[in-house]
C-alpha cells in the first residue's frame, strides 16, 4: 500500500511473482487485520496469525531473544547470505529472509532478514512483528509501521 494508506495489501518481493517460491507474499498489517479487510482471514481455515504473546511463548521456549533465532532460521546458505550465524532450524520452522517492502514501495532485505507479522496491533499506525537475521541468532518481537509488508507464518487455532 502506499504512504498513509490503510487497504489490505500484499506483493511478492520486488514485485517479482518467482520469489512467491520460497519466500512467499509480504503482506501490510491491514491484510490481516479483520476490521481492515472485511473480516477476511489471511491464513487457511482452522489457522491464523500468531500474536504478539504467541511469538513470545515461542521465543521464550526456545531460549529467550537472543538464541531462538538460531533454532527457527533455515539452515546453511541456500536462501540466507552468509554467514547465518547460528542457523540450526533446531525448532523445525525453516525461518526464511523473505525480505520486507517498505510503505513507500522500496524493497529490502531479502536473503539478510526475515520478518514475520504479528497479528497484534499496538499504538497505530505500528504493529508488532518478529525479526530474524543473518548475522545472528536474535528473535526480537518488536514493533514497526503497520503499512510495510512482510511474511505471515500461519498457527493452528
Amino acid at each position: 500500500s502506499s504512504n498513509g494508506s490503510n487497504l489490505p495489501a500484499y506483493c511478492w518481493f520486488n514485485n517479482d511473482i518467482t520469489n512467491k517460491n520460497p519466500f512467499g507474499a509480504l503482506y501490510n498489517f491491514y491484510s490481516l487485520d479483520t476490521v481492515y479487510n472485511g473480516g477476511k482471514n489471511v491464513c487457511p481455515s482452522g489457522y491464523h496469525v500468531p500474536s504478539y504473546t504467541e511469538w513470545n511463548i515461542l521465543i521464550n521456549f526456545l531460549g529467550g531473544t537472543t538464541l531462538a533465532g538460531g533454532l527457527l532460521k533455515e539452515r546453511g546458505t541456500s536462501h540466507w547470505i552468509t554467514p547465518n550465524t547460528g542457523a540450526t532450524n533446531d525448532s523445525g520452522f525453516t525461518g526464511l529472509p523473505g525480505g520486507r517492502r517498505g510503505p513507500s514501495g522500496t524493497f529490502a532485505g531479502s536473503g539478510s532478514t526475515g520478518y514475520y507479522r504479528s497479528s497484534t496491533a499496538d499504538i497505530y499506525p505500528e504493529c508488532y512483528y518478529v525479526q530474524l537475521n543473518s548475522n545472528n541468532t536474535n528473535a526480537s518481537n518488536t514493533v514497526w509501521n503497520n503499512g510495510i509488508g512482510m511474511s505471515v507464518r500461519c498457527i493452528r487455532d
